[in-house]
């Protein structure tokens, strides 16, 4: 929001300076993040007047100006077209800095001396943009600084408004502040309306047909106007706040929505088929060409202002030119509504039209202050534009919008606030910014039964009342003081005891986590190879999505993981051990919301360890995620489960990947990547990665661990090599063993596994450790023997080994 300090001067009395007024905002929680003196500096930039204005003999576009500045006549060489003799100018003299650090100096331009500059708007800092040199109005005293002479002198501030706070988008609601602040009365700008025999209801009519998106809808037939320029004041107050004057009556909205916060729009009344307006939603398909000359293709979510025939604006966002006032408009419906915040938003970023009106509307106006800004408006346009004012107002208001009403009590506030405040003080504080409180005299706690006006959507509650007081008393007044709490001891519920278990044993293991959006776009799943018939294709679409790239809810973690580590390998960090434990989502037929599941992947890229010169260089491969995995498993306490390879997965490696099942209960998978997928991600030579079901993982979690006394007596290890058939799966060998059920069996370790030389075609050598110990004896050569050989049988008559 944009103000001046002499704007605001116009509605409220203070006497502060412009640091202390910018200081004492900040602290009300207006954010001014930018301050500018307008004129400082520019002492010497004064009134002069054009005695004579020559074209310049050696150059089309320049003229030379004899100008006078009541004490000298100089002469100055000038390239706009817009001024002729007599004009009265803002002469920057020689020496002069004009904004953006450009000093004048006397020079010759194409032969002709120049001794100063004519200058205009935008080289004097007042507006952005201009068609020419700034002609002053007539009366001005010669060689009297412009700025001064002008009233132009002047501070701007920029305040960065919260998206709660729609009440202070108007010169008015932050004078309301400053007033409260200063403990100054707030004056409202008056309006005097003076109507004609004629009646609006006469000649006009308005019909809301969706009370929900429009409650109200008020307007003002003012015939006999004319399209003209704007005063040179009008011009002023616009272009202090950084708006351009297009003619009076579009000047004068634009004027009082600055000044009220509450947009109108002006309406060729002429132009309107039927001469009525209708409020309703657009039809799908529908098409409507907007005042900036786009067509707009529109929805069923979209409010428009009709005439009997179509659309002639979108509500709240902006007018079409079909309706647009023009130099030849003579009559005016002019237009103030109360609009839903929702429906305004969606249609602006739907569009992508973003305007000084849908910005107030899409935050909450006052649907209280419809009627005062119409009236303030039609009465400025029959006093600038000559109009006459139908008698009646034509306001339709088929549910009345409530004020709301929220109790507050002292001994709350003073809980709250750690300060000793009385209800009257406190009463007093929320009356300054417009509430009106009654004091509940039969309580003994201090409560104020607040009536909330509607300019202040933001308060709901009663910390936020106390939020109120708080700002208002002044946050350096509240004391500092130690937070009294209680410490409460709590035990996680065990489903998020176990999450948190994996994501600190994933952290244990040297891989930092990540978080992505929970939004992708479906497209990426293509990037995966997966089936057209693959449940992961059945996303959740996303009504109002922030871009493309985040339409659907995601359906898993892969795509999000595999991007984020191309983006770090982009950037040259190629040694990568990254995990994301995070939800994803599955729409349930018949219901409103999907199903959430947690899962859990992780990516290994590049080096197996960190550069160094003791550390090799060997880069990461199936085995070590396949160990990671398994350390997971192991802190679940989870036993039995299945490796099964190749299981399908499009964007894994065929022969470097498996499944992990436990019973019939897929658990997850991880290998390494398909070289396509490398190449489409651009991740590298190989990069290996998991992905698991942590609700499936949680759900199998083992019992908890019993400690038991270590053994005092020593342990035996026998090692044996067996031939077993080059295809079978080793997790058989080790399924047989287990059933062989060992009492004094410890572990059994596979640590070597060999084809060959010495080893027959088609067989393959395994290697198995077996240890023995028992917890409460020494075991005897004899009694090793025996069960060592019973391992040995198992495996020959299940499997049809042999001993090597």
């Amino acid at each position: 929001m944009k103000v001046t300090l002499n704007w605001l001067k116009d509605y409220v009395s203070f006497d502060l300076s412009p640091e202390d007024l910018s200081h004492r905002l900040t602290l009300l929680g207006l954010e001014v993040d930018a301050m500018e003196r307008i004129g400082d500096g520019l002492e010497s930039v004064i009134v002069a007047r054009l005695a004579d204005v020559q074209p310049h003999p050696d150059a089309d576009r320049l003229t030379v100006c004899t100008v006078e500045t009541g004490n000298v006549t100089l002469q100055v060489v000038c390239g706009a077209t817009n001024h002729k003799s007599g004009d009265l100018v803002a002469l920057a003299q020689v020496g002069t800095v004009l904004p953006g650090d450009f000093k004048i100096k006397k020079s010759k331009i194409r032969g002709q001396e120049s001794c100063g500059m004519l200058c205009s708007t935008s080289e004097l800092g007042l507006n952005e943009k201009s068609d020419g040199i700034m002609i002053l109005p007539a009366g001005l005293k010669l060689g009297q600084p412009a700025f001064q002479a002008l009233g132009l002198k002047d501070v701007y501030y920029e305040l960065g408004l919260t998206p709660n706070r729609p009440d202070c988008l108007s010169v008015v609601g932050v004078a309301r502040e400053v007033s409260a602040m200063v403990d100054s009365a707030l004056r409202l700008p008056p309006v005097r309306i003076v109507e004609s025999e004629t009646k609006a209801a006469d000649k006009t009519s308005v019909q809301i047909e969706d009370a929900d998106l429009c409650p109200r809808y008020a307007a003002r037939l003012i015939e006999g106007v004319s399209i003209g320029p704007s005063p040179q004041w009008l011009v002023r107050r616009l272009e202090s706040v950084g708006m351009r004057s297009i003619n009076n009556v579009v000047d004068i909205t634009n004027f009082v929505m600055m000044e009220l916060g509450h947009p109108l729009h002006a309406f060729d009344f002429n132009q309107l088929r039927e001469k009525r307006i209708v409020v309703r939603r657009a039809k799908d398909g529908d098409t409507f060409k907007t005042l900036d000359g786009q067509v707009r293709t529109l929805r069923d979510s979209d409010l428009v202002i009709c005439d009997g025939v179509g659309p002639v604006a979108l509500a709240g966002v902006m007018g079409g030119e079909n309706s647009e006032v023009s130099p030849d408009t003579t009559d005016i419906l002019l237009e103030s509504a109360y609009f839903n915040p929702t429906a305004i938003r969606r249609t602006s970023k739907r569009l992508g039209l973003h305007t000084e009106s849908s910005h107030r509307f899409e935050r909450g106006a006052d649907v209280d202050i419809v009627p005062f800004a119409l009236d303030r408006a039609a009465a400025l346009i029959a006093d600038l534009a000559g109009g006459r004012i139908a008698h009646g107002l034509v306001d339709t208001y088929p549910v009345k919008i409530e004020k709301r009403h929220v109790i507050i009590t002292a001994s709350r506030s003073s809980q709250i606030l750690g300060l000793e405040l009385d209800a009257n003080e406190i009463r007093e504080k929320l009356t300054s910014i417009g509430l009106k409180c009654e004091l509940l005299v039969h309580r003994r706690d201090g409560a104020i039964d607040a009536e909330i006006p509607n300019f202040r959507p933001d308060l709901e509650r009663e910390i936020d009342l106390i939020e109120e007081v708080a700002r208002l008393i002044g946050y350096d007044r509240i004391p500092a003081t130690m937070p009294v709490s209680t410490l409460d001891c709590q035990n996680l519920p065990k489903h998020f005891a176990l999450e948190r278990q994996v994501r600190d044993r994933m952290t244990q293991l040297g891989y930092a986590e990540i978080i992505n959006y929970a939004f992708f776009n479906a497209t990426c799943l293509d990037k995966l190879g997966l089936d057209k018939d693959d449940e992961r294709r059945q996303c959740v679409q996303i009504l109002n999505p922030l871009n493309e790239e985040h339409s659907s809810m995601r359906t898993t973690l892969v795509p999000g993981l595999l991007e984020t580590a191309a983006r770090n390998i982009a950037y040259r960090c190629e040694d990568l051990s990254l995990f994301e434990i995070r939800p994803v989502f599955s729409p349930i037929t018949g219901a409103e919301l999907p199903r959430e599941s947690l899962r859990l992947a992780a990516i290994l890229c590049g080096r197996r360890e960190p550069l160094g010169w003791a550390q090799t260089s060997t880069t990461g491969d199936f085995f070590d995620m396949k160990g990671v995995v398994e350390q997971l498993l192991d802190a679940l306490r989870i036993t039995g489960v299945t490796w099964v390879p190749d299981h399908g997965e499009k964007f894994y490696h065929p022969g470097k990947s498996c499944a992990l099942y436990l019973g019939d209960r897929l658990l997850g998978t991880l290998g390494e990547l398909h070289p396509e997928t490398l190449r489409t991600y651009d991740l590298g030579p190989t990069a290996i990665l998991c992905d698991l079901d942590v609700e499936a993982l949680i759900s199998s979690c083992g019992a908890d661990v019993k400690f038991q006394a270590l053994s005092r007596y020593p342990g035996v290890e026998r090692d044996s090599a067996f031939l077993v058939d080059i295809d079978l799966p080793v997790q058989r060998v080790f399924d047989t063993l287990g059933q062989v059920r060992l009492k004094d069996l410890e572990s059994l370790v596979l640590f070597d596994v060999y084809q060959g030389e010495g080893v027959p075609a088609g067989k393959k050598s395994l290697a198995i450790r077996a240890s023995y110990r028992a917890p409460d004896r020494t075991l005897t050569d004899d009694l090793i023997q025996n069960l060592h050989g019973k391992l040995i049988h198992a495996l020959e008559n299940g499997l049809g080994a042999t001993l090597r």
